[in-house]
């Protein structure tokens, strides 16, 4: 029983790593843009794609591949935030409904470009660590770690850098942060761009561990989506918290109960933290 315990523990922070990376550029962009980005997932979808046909058709290092799905999506992203999302600032519904078609959009470009069949991409690392009676698969660990690597650098990014304060003004009112001189129009589109760039590179680093189809950005979405609602949307720290949560409770229901038993528990884990607190574990209320 102890080693079950155990087991079911870390695969947990293992998954919470994965929603981390997910989620964070989901409520980012929220805090930013106050859309909910249904689109989010196919960006995850993106970089997927992007990395498997760097490393199968180019035989460019992996490494190499995850920084190019990675820039280039800031890119994407900060070109669509000019041209669909900066025509409805500080219009949630339309800017929701504006997300809705471009996830359309891009799942069914993915779809006439590379077909509904799934394609597995080449593991980096096979085997696994045992760690006393613990087992851990190689290649979710090397995927943890980068993870881990992204995350401290977005962290030092956003509080040690003159554009991370600058993003992080942004989200908590962003009439003041244009009166105290940041560029909002400037801000904007980084931002949008830094929030789905994190998505593509959690798409590309999953890649080797689930494969790639046009179809692979609903389950991250929802998680996204599940932790934001958890933490606060908008709140990071709240990102954080939740992701771990969600990624402890799943490993465990499932080990215990069942894979269904795990998403029944999540959503009322939700319902519940709605009713207790609307704004999240760590989110502010609307003033």
């Amino acid at each position: 029983m102890t080693f079950l315990i155990m087991q079911s523990l870390v695969n947990g922070v293992i998954l919470g790593f994965l929603y981390l990376l997910m989620s964070i550029g989901f409520t980012l962009v929220f805090g930013i843009m106050r859309v909910v980005n249904f689109a989010h997932g196919e960006f995850y979808m993106l970089g997927a794609f992007a990395a498997f046909f760097a490393v199968t058709q180019l035989d460019l290092p992996y490494v190499v591949s995850v920084a190019l799905a990675f820039g280039g999506t800031i890119l994407l992203g900060a070109l669509i935030e000019r041209v669909v999302f900066r025509r409805f600032r500080g219009d949630e519904l339309s800017g929701m409904i504006a997300s809705l078609g471009l996830a359309l959009i891009l799942q069914n470009l993915a779809l006439i470009a590379f077909g509904p069949d799934p394609l597995a991409m080449p593991s980096l690392i096979s085997g696994a660590w045992k760690l006393g009676p613990l087992i851990v698969p190689k290649s979710r660990v090397v995927v943890i770690l980068a993870a881990a690597v992204i995350l401290v650098a977005f962290y030092v990014f956003l509080m040690h850098t003159r554009w991370g304060r600058a993003l992080r003004a942004l989200v908590q009112d962003s009439e003041i942060a244009a009166v105290y001189g940041i560029r909002v129009e400037v801000m904007y589109p980084l931002g949008l761009g830094l929030g789905v760039a994190l998505a593509a590179i959690a798409g590309a680093l999953m890649a080797p561990l689930f494969g790639v189809s046009p179809f692979i950005g609903g389950t991250p979405l929802l998680k996204a989506f599940i932790v934001v609602i958890l933490g606060g949307l908008g709140s990071i720290p709240g990102a954080v918290l939740a992701s771990l949560l969600l990624g402890v409770i799943e490993s465990f229901t499932s080990s215990f109960v069942s894979a269904s038993a795990a998403d029944i528990v999540t959503f009322v884990l939700v319902i519940a933290v709605l009713l207790v607190r609307p704004s999240g574990l760590l989110g502010h209320k609307e003033a």
